[in-house]
């Protein structure tokens, strides 16, 4: 587990709710950050979907997984069994990092070091939600899961993740900047992950 970072954890939040004021009273570590966007779901969820942060559209709703990749996310986990809202969805960075471009405000990825910023927030929230499988949506949010770099088309599947049982697949964002006529190829590879992922939890569920 990594050392805890004075600056974010001054006390050790016993619950979700203490965890999230400690993020919520915290300043942006990153570029253009406005407010915190919190994860979402129940506690000791099946699965918890980890992406890596909130885009122009988290921010002003100010929930997690509600813009064009959210939508992708929703419509996979449908067709794969997987209901949205007994799931747990947060990110790795909990501000949205952006440069401004006249009216558009554009992601912008977050580097190892604010990465490793706001690792400690992630790990304890997942150990306060405690899910049976924590699925790592594309490469911030492997690095910040398992601790090193790891390339999503060489890691994508099972694997244990921070001591937990886990799986790595690319992030649904990754598939509205494909090109179109990739896409549809590339969603069905998506929900084919989404459909291992629902085996995994049943699998968890058959050893505990």
């Amino acid at each position: 587990m990594a050392q805890k970072n004075t600056a974010q954890a001054p006390a050790d939040p016993k619950s979700l709710a203490a965890l999230n004021r400690l993020i919520m009273a915290a300043p942006p570590a990153v570029k253009g950050g406005t407010r915190a966007v919190l994860g979402e779901g129940p506690l000791h969820a099946d699965i918890a979907f980890v992406g890596e942060q909130p885009g122009d559209q988290e921010d002003l709703a100010g929930r997690p997984f509600v813009g064009p990749a959210g939508r992708i996310l929703d419509k996979a986990m449908a067709e794969a069994g997987i209901d949205r809202s007994k799931t747990y969805v947060t990110n790795v960075v909990k501000h949205f990092k952006f440069e401004q471009r006249g009216k558009k405000r554009i992601h912008s990825k977050p580097t190892a070091g604010e990465v490793k910023h706001y690792r400690w927030w992630l790990e304890k929230e997942l150990e306060l939600v405690n899910p049976k499988v924590v699925v790592a949506l594309g490469a911030t949010a492997a690095l910040a899961l398992a601790g090193k770099a790891l390339a999503v088309t060489k890691s994508r599947g099972p694997i244990i993740l921070d001591g937990r049982a886990g799986y790595i697949t690319v992030h649904p964002s990754f598939l509205l900047r494909m090109p179109e006529e990739d896409r549809a190829d590339a969603y069905k590879g998506f929900v084919a992950d989404m459909k291992r992922i629902r085996r995994l939890v049943n699998d968890q569920r058959t050893a505990a």
